[in-house]
């Protein structure tokens, strides 16, 4: 601030007198009235200036004081899209009120047009769902079906009525579920190869000892047996029956692949060619296709005019 030293006229005093320059003048003063408004300057009574101070304090005491942040919204796509546990059917699947338990004359034809009409079929049992992904036909006069041995009491549920469980053991190890085909004294049946799980994970994977999702879960006639918690006691049981082990429609592969059974090396030649496995096209839940010499072709084609 610059000064500026004069004489007053009207005294006799030669002291200095201190006064702004004009420049500076209204800031000064505009800032000394906004701070005497605030604080209570000139004008302002003691009491008021008191309250102005308080006022100050409280406000600033407001300010400090951290506000809890409001909960986030969970946003629509979590609310829409839960998450699905493993062992839980797929939305798709969730209720089978849609499909009905197979009817005995389903089952009761040859055993080349039960098989590929399973495909897409759905076992029960319990909390257990398995689709059918994978088969395999046996007919009589066939060197490769337990029905060559005649009827023996291994082998006497296969020439029961179609719609009923022939289950066996294969080497001593393995519960293979077959499902009995024709009419009662044929002695035909189709094997289940390979299924998809649709529910029931959790107890498929105690049954099996693997804890896995992965296709090598189903993908083999004594691993779906052992899913299935199936044993020899369960031949003969009605599968169109509702309770215990039971097998439901289900849709229809648009594409099916056939080729030729597998592990049949004792039977006779024409019976070892003979394309009489079926699974469905695309599907994961099967042995390997290039492996085992499938080759497509559309369900809706007469399995006995293209095929046999």
């Amino acid at each position: 601030m610059r000064v500026h030293l004069s004489k007053s006229p009207n005294t006799c005093s030669s002291s200095p007198s201190l006064s702004p320059s004009l420049s500076e003048l209204p800031k000064k003063t505009a800032a000394t009235s906004r701070s005497a408004k605030r604080l209570g300057g000139p004008g302002t009574s003691p009491s008021r200036a008191s309250d102005r101070a308080e006022s100050l304090k409280t406000r600033a005491s407001r300010r400090a004081k951290p506000v809890a942040a409001a909960p986030k919204a969970a946003s629509p796509r979590t609310q829409l899209r839960p998450r699905r546990r493993p062992n839980e059917a797929p939305p798709s699947s969730a209720s089978f009120n849609q499909f009905k338990i197979l009817s005995r004359e389903f089952f009761q034809i040859d055993a080349l047009d039960l098989a590929p009409r399973l495909l897409g079929k759905f076992l029960r049992r319990d909390d257990v769902v398995l689709q059918i992904t994978e088969v395999e036909a046996y007919r009589p006069n066939d060197s490769a079906c337990h029905g060559r041995f005649g009827i023996t009491a291994r082998t006497a549920p296969v020439f029961g009525p179609g719609g009923h469980a022939y289950v066996y053991r294969c080497y001593g190890l393995h519960t293979m579920l077959n499902v009995v085909a024709d009419k009662e004294g044929i002695g035909a049946a189709v094997l289940i190869r390979s299924c998809a799980p649709v529910s029931g994970l959790e107890t498929i994977q105690k049954r099996r000892a693997q804890e896995t999702e992965k296709p090598v879960l189903l993908t083999g006639p004594g691993k779906v047996g052992q899913a299935l918690g199936l044993s020899t006691d369960w031949s003969s049981h009605p599968l169109y029956t509702p309770g215990g082990l039971e097998i439901l429609d289900g849709p229809k592969p648009e594409n099916i692949l056939i080729g030729p059974r597998v592990g049949i090396e004792y039977a006779l030649p024409d019976d070892v060619k003979a394309l009489w496995r079926f699974a469905v096209a695309g599907s994961a839940w099967l042995r390997s296709t290039i492996d085992l010499g499938f080759s497509e072709i559309l369900i809706g084609w007469s399995m006995r005019e293209k095929v046999f």
